[in-house]
């Protein structure tokens, strides 16, 4: 793998973090206090 590819894939990496982070209070501020009960059940279906 070249520099420019690893370079290339930590910042894919970084935006889909960035994008999670936003996603998750997008997700909490719909659910409330029931963001993570129901992520959880939604993540083990």
């Amino acid at each position: 793998m070249r520099n420019n590819e690893v370079i290339e894939l930590a910042k894919r990496i970084v935006e889909l973090d960035l994008l999670r982070d936003q996603t998750w209070k997008e997700f909490v501020q719909i659910t409330g206090d029931r963001a993570y009960e129901l992520f959880r059940m939604i993540q083990n279906n």
